[in-house]
């Protein structure tokens, strides 16, 4: 395995070639092991990932302090090399329940000093809004985070899940050096409108669910029992007959993959990586067995033939219900 590195976008820093999606190891997808999500950060940097992502609402903050503990125990050589990309602004209450997003200024800088607590750094090194907040001008939630990065607390300015028009609107305020959105085999949306906005105005893409929570993993089954808290308990791909149309086009990918000498998973993750250099996946392992055969995707090489036979296995929009439940679509940003 040989870890390359790609910048995120012109003003951005230069990260490994996949970053670690960090948010699972906390909640929305079960019980997790704290012990193993630690040693599972360790094992990705040891292989050279750099690029570590949170947010502070994940678990309330479990999240980062997971990934704080994570860094005081590396070796200093390790934690040096970590990059910290931080979502802020989602609001819940204490049974966990979603309560909306805050975008202004002094909710950001408020955000961004219990981060920098919790993760025991002295900067974050791209911060950006979870969601766009409907009530606040993407400029001024962009502008906080400006101040932040003149008075050093932040590095660069990410967004997340947001459309093309209001991509262009941060990016009039300050320089972007990402959006986070997902991206995936089955979720492909982005490629219409915004992928071309973002490739124009010279920013990366850092692509989240590039295996859709699991389900184009190769691991997910039809029978597999899922606790209420789980994210994919209510993902409308993970219902009834939704379930097993996207675990037929699974099945389709994996006769490719078992062709390369590859997972499903590596395939699936080797074809994000195929759709550019300023494209890069986040896996979201949360063990270092998931780990292990996510980074093995850096091997398989995609040539023309196999994008084809994996794009007529698995078309654009051949994915049966939509990414999320029908209420957490309408606050989208990147839907409108």
């Amino acid at each position: 395995m040989t870890m390359h590195t790609r910048n995120l976008g012109t003003t951005g820093p230069a990260v490994s070639a996949v970053g670690l999606g960090c948010m699972g190891m906390s909640a929305l997808y079960g019980d997790a092991d704290r012990a193993e999500s630690v040693a599972t950060i360790h094992a990705a940097l040891e292989a050279g990932v750099t690029l570590l992502d949170t947010g502070d609402f994940y678990a309330m903050g479990h999240n980062e302090m997971l990934i704080g503990e994570a860094l005081r125990k590396a070796p200093s050589a390790l934690r040096e090399q970590a990059l910290t990309s931080v979502k802020f602004g989602a609001l819940r209450d204490p049974e966990g329940n979603w309560a909306g997003y805050d975008g202004r200024p002094a909710a950001v800088k408020n955000f961004a000093s219990y981060s920098l607590q919790r993760l025991g750094v002295d900067h974050i090194d791209v911060y950006r809004i979870a969601r766009l907040d409907p009530d606040v001008p993407i400029e001024e939630t962009v502008g906080a985070i400006s101040e932040l990065i003149e008075k050093g607390y932040v590095r660069h300015v990410g967004l997340s899940e947001v459309g093309a028009d209001t991509i262009r609107r941060a990016a009039a305020i300050a320089p972007i050096s990402d959006l986070q959105i997902e991206y995936s085999l089955i979720s492909r949306g982005i490629e219409q409108e915004i992928l071309p906005t973002t490739r124009e105005l010279g920013i990366a893409v850092t692509a989240y669910g590039v295996l859709s929570r699991g389900l184009i993993s190769g691991h997910f089954t039809r029978d597999r029992q899922l606790a209420a808290s789980d994210f994919r308990a209510h993902s409308p791909r993970f219902q009834g007959e939704n379930l097993q149309h996207n675990l037929n086009l699974v099945e389709a990918l994996r006769k490719i993959a078992e062709q390369k000498g590859a997972t499903v998973a590596q395939t699936a993750i080797a074809w994000v990586l195929s759709r550019g250099e300023d494209i890069v996946p986040l896996i979201g392992a949360r063990t270092r067995e998931r780990l292990g055969e996510s980074l093995g995707a850096l091997d398989v090489t995609l040539d023309a033939a196999d994008l084809a036979a994996i794009e007529e296995a698995v078309p654009a929009d051949a994915a049966a219900g939509d990414r999320y439940p029908s209420a957490q679509m309408a606050h989208l940003d990147s839907e409108r």
